[in-house]
């Protein structure tokens, strides 16, 4: 059966938590987000003996045979090493996709021991948001059937009977794979609402930042362009019309008032598609006399017609159109809301999803706690119970699994 070109974009980690590495630290008075308690029980806050290891999943309590290992729980979630395992092959078919045949072998390999290195801090994250998520009782069932029907759309296929079976077919679970989108738009959700709404950028800053770094803004006639990719490359030739019908179809949503660039995430099939297709921004002599003669006679927001290159089919909107000299602050006004956006929503989220973990009960499995927060993080402790008696004398820390840290301490 043919593959379905979203399935890996779908299984990937959430970019911008994965971006966070959170410090653990002493929780904060109620106030910020509120979690469930661990149903599993925590060490006695008065001895000194850790608990002993949490046993794995077994198939059966005669055989002893190991079916699962955990290895982090996240309140009453846990996180098993197959999961952890998938999440890092994931990774590498990112990296692959990222690169497209753009990077050396070096540059590959160290794109994906970047991903990798940061798999199980992600997935802890996400477990982290999809429990504030339904903390706060979002519900995204909406989203999910408006995504679903466009992957539908976007692999040719008649119904979502006809999705399901192709998803089956390539051995992914069907409920899996809708938990898989489910989870990710619960996560966006949470970070809109309880990180991006937080961050405002008003026109006077954006004034300041103008006048203070004008010399940015002197530029060569230039354009910003973002663009939506079919892929033919290994396509069958009669599997050709199928495809430049997809661009079309993209092209004319676009038209139809759609943003482009969530027609990008969900129909482009280039590397760009998670950025909403930003491809960059070029002044004449860096694209083909083709495409270069097209573009830097558009205007802003203005699209090609879908052009067929030895890629596959391209379709391209110019973001901006720079005339030679100073810009005007209406040119870069949204660039600059981007660049004080983008300052600030970093930590913001690092803080955040900071402050999930101090309010959460989170124990990893000894070998993988610098996997899991970073260098020098309080996620390979945990408090003694889920409830943290705000009195600091009395607040000790404790690991779950196997022996006491030997740079832990009492705080």
């Amino acid at each position: 059966m043919r593959k379905l070109v979203i399935i890996a974009a779908l299984l990937a980690a959430l970019p911008l938590a994965a971006q966070q590495q959170p410090q653990g630290s002493q929780p904060k008075p109620s106030g910020g987000p509120t979690l469930e308690k661990p149903g599993m029980a925590a060490p006695d806050a008065k001895s000194e003996k850790p608990a002993k290891p949490a046993a794995p999943k077994t198939a059966n309590a005669d055989s002893g045979k190991t079916v699962e290992e955990i290895i982090a729980r996240v309140n009453n979630e846990i996180i098993t090493r197959s999961e952890y395992e998938k999440a890092r092959l994931a990774a590498v078919e990112d990296a692959k996709s990222e690169c497209q045949n753009r990077c050396t072998p070096e540059q590959l390999q160290i794109n994906i021991e970047d991903r990798q290195k940061n798999t199980l801090r992600e997935l802890v994250d996400q477990s982290l948001l999809v429990q504030r998520a339904k903390d706060m009782g979002v519900s995204v069932e909406p989203e999910l059937i408006k995504r679903l029907d466009a992957i539908r759309t976007q692999n040719n296929l008649p119904s979502m009977e006809e999705l399901e079976k192709a998803v089956s077919g390539q051995g992914t679970n069907w409920e899996d794979f809708k938990n898989n989108i489910r989870n990710n738009l619960l996560q966006q959700r949470v970070i809109s609402s309880e990180v991006g709404s937080h961050i405002t950028i008003s026109d006077e800053e954006v004034t300041k930042y103008y006048e203070a770094h004008k010399t940015e803004f002197v530029r060569p006639e230039q354009v910003a362009l973002r663009e939506i990719v079919v892929s033919t490359e290994g396509k069958k030739p009669e599997d050709l019309p199928d495809l430049k019908k997809k661009a079309e179809t993209a092209l004319k949503r676009v038209q139809d008032g759609e943003d482009f660039a969530e027609i990008a995430k969900r129909l482009s099939d280039g590397s760009t598609k998670n950025q909403g297709g930003f491809l960059g921004i070029y002044k004449r002599g860096e694209l083909s006399k083709e495409l270069e003669d097209k573009v830097f006679k558009m205007k802003r927001n203005e699209l090609t017609e879908v052009m067929e290159t030895r890629q596959g089919f391209l379709v391209l909107q110019v973001l901006e159109h720079y005339d030679e000299g100073e810009q005007s602050l209406s040119k870069v006004k949204n660039e600059i809301m981007d660049k004080l956006y983008g300052t600030r929503m970093e930590p913001a989220m690092r803080e955040y999803l900071k402050t999930l973990r101090e309010q959460s009960y989170v124990v990893i499995k000894p070998g993988y706690q610098d996997l899991a927060g970073g260098g020098g993080s309080e996620i390979q402790e945990v408090s003694a119970t889920p409830e943290v008696t705000k009195s600091k004398k009395s607040h000790k820390k404790f690991l779950l699994f196997g022996k006491r840290s030997g740079s832990a301490s009492a705080t």
